[in-house]
């Protein structure tokens, strides 16, 4: 079933609050204060687990359910919530929108993908693997593109990728919109490639 447009539009709200808290997190490990630090790094710590399924994504649970994910997007929300305590970061800079408000940049992981690549070339495979698996194999892979930004320090727009992962994790799967998604990151990886290769000067980092 597809949703209504104001359910839709609700549905994404809840998304963006459910990933501000997830940089909130990270705010309260930067913070100084030895109670927020604790506590963020505490809740990171169940996230991370959660990654191992079985009993152990019950320790996401109380992280993730409070913001009210739709019943078929509680497994792209874990995995998220996952992905980010295993490269946690502040959430990117705001840029100016067409209304003139701030707002941060969308960016799919295919630039953060190339990003990566061109500090090690053999990224490259994992990206590719990346964009071929299927629903089923795509937690396992998105870890491990995930471990590799982080030890990188290169950031990730999560916002975009739950939006993204959604899609893909879909119960009620539509491979147009899942095709439409790898091809973003497809275009978006490559994209850097011309642009470099054109001497353009690359995005600004987020």
């Amino acid at each position: 079933m597809i949703p209504q447009a104001s359910s839709l539009e609700e549905i994404r709200q809840r998304r963006r609050q459910f990933v501000n808290h997830l940089y909130g997190l990270h705010a309260k490990l930067e913070s100084g204060r030895q109670y927020q630090s604790a506590e963020a790094r505490r809740d990171l710590a169940l996230l991370r687990r959660s990654l191992a399924g079985g009993r152990q994504e019950a320790d996401a649970y109380a992280v993730v359910f409070p913001y009210d994910p739709p019943v078929e997007e509680q497994q792209a929300w874990l995995l998220v919530a996952g992905l980010f305590a295993l490269h946690p970061q502040p959430r990117p800079r705001t840029s100016p929108g067409p209304s003139g408000a701030q707002r941060p940049p969308s960016r799919s992981i295919g630039v953060s993908m190339r990003r990566l690549v061109e500090r090690r070339s053999s990224a490259e495979r994992r990206f590719l693997q990346l964009l071929g698996v299927d629903r089923t194999a795509l937690p396992h892979y998105l870890r491990q593109a995930v471990q590799l930004l982080h030890t990188e320090n290169i950031p990730l727009d999560y916002d975009r990728l739950l939006d993204d992962v959604v899609i893909l994790m879909s119960e009620h799967h539509d491979p147009e919109r899942a095709h439409r998604v790898r091809l973003t990151w497809a275009r978006d990886f490559h994209r850097q490639i011309r642009d470099s290769s054109a001497n353009v000067p690359a995005a600004p980092t987020v």
